[in-house]
């Protein structure tokens, strides 16, 4: 696997220059920076002045300052009381959900408001949530909320969830509460230009690494520009030619019609290649598209390359990537396998090399 550093630089640089002076920006690499390596893209992030990288856990964020990382590390998901000691060890700044966690944060937190998406955050009342912030040991940095149907311009859930928040965080400045950071927007609301979820800082994840999904309904134009990050390649490790009818693979569910020069790749569903794609996925062999056939297996997957007859074992092909006119993204292939791109980068397994390239 690929890593482009120039193309996460760049990607950085789009959401930045959308997003303007006025608004943060705080890169998302949790997940291991969503299989594209946390250390190695925090380094470019860091490189191009980002002050804050965002983070799920505690030990993903100990393993950025153990890495050298200095930015400001928010840890989104966790805050379990065998982990509270380390917040203030590694300069970690914890997301608080529960109004009951605020009398044992001891460090700078951010406060999670649950505007409607039913996960994690407090639902309570403004004034009751005021009171707890106004006991807490700790002083409050930033308010925050997530949505849940963003890219949904159908739906009027985003609105919803937008005005439920703004209504709490009037509460908190007509008390005197100003929280220093105030954040909704993930890579969609920034991608399609959704000022008003805005706030001061923005946490794209998404587009960092290339990638934008599209919108359902009646979706504006989008304003930001990026390209993927990554590259996913695997090597040939034979080619052999099948004559017509010939069972393929586990459960022998493809039979091909006619003579077939197959491929075998040396990955499988143990990399992250989804195994929804066995007979309906594609790679790319010598700059065409072939296609998968018979089942993804664990280590192996099997290819038609009757249209590329100059594969060779020791080739590479491109799971994820471009060759010729022939490209595949992480969008397409979640298209086949019948899931998200998030799911197929975070699939990619830690047993695939990575390469950072400039």
């Amino acid at each position: 696997m690929e890593v482009s550093r120039s193309r996460i630089r760049e990607n950085y640089r789009a959401v930045r220059a959308l997003t303007g002076d006025s608004v943060e920006v705080m890169p998302v690499v949790k997940a291991d920076a969503y299989r594209h390596g946390a250390v190695e893209v925090s380094r470019v992030l860091e490189s191009e002045g980002v002050k804050w990288l965002a983070v799920s856990s505690v030990e993903e964020g100990i393993a950025l300052r153990e890495a050298g990382i200095s930015a400001r590390i928010l840890v989104m998901a966790d805050f379990l009381p065998e982990d509270r000691g380390a917040l203030e060890l590694f300069r970690l700044t914890p997301v608080i959900h529960t109004l009951e966690d605020l009398a044992s944060v001891h460090v700078p937190y951010h406060l999670k408001i649950d505007s409607g998406m039913g996960r994690l955050g407090t639902r309570a009342a403004p004034g009751e949530i005021l009171r707890h912030v106004s006991a807490a040991p700790a002083p409050l940095e930033g308010l925050m909320t997530h949505f849940a149907s963003s890219a949904n311009y159908e739906s009027s859930q985003t609105d919803e969830q937008i005005a439920y928040f703004e209504a709490v965080l009037a509460a908190f400045r007509a008390s005197g509460v100003t929280p220093r950071y105030v954040h909704m927007a993930s890579s969609i609301p920034v991608a399609y230009r959704r000022v008003e979820a805005w706030g001061n800082l923005v946490r794209p994840g998404h587009a960092i690494y290339g990638y934008v999904s599209p919108g359902r309904g009646p979706v504006p134009p989008a304003a930001l520009e990026v390209r993927p990050a990554l590259t996913w390649k695997a090597t040939v490790l034979a080619v052999k030619d099948l004559e017509a009818g010939a069972l393929i693979g586990y459960g022998g569910i493809h039979r091909p019609a006619r003579p077939t020069r197959i491929a075998v790749l040396a990955a499988g569903y143990a990399d992250g290649i989804p195994h929804r794609l066995s007979n309906r996925g594609k790679v790319i062999a010598a700059g065409k598209l072939a296609p998968i056939i018979g089942a993804v297996s664990m280590d192996l997957t099997t290819i038609d390359v009757t249209a590329s007859p100059s594969v060779r074992a020791g080739d590479a092909v491109i799971l994820i990537g471009s060759e010729g006119e022939a490209t595949i993204d992480a969008q397409q292939v979640a298209r086949w396998a019948g899931t998200i791109s998030y799911s197929v980068l975070c699939g990619i397994h830690a047993r695939v090399k990575r390469v950072y390239v400039d």
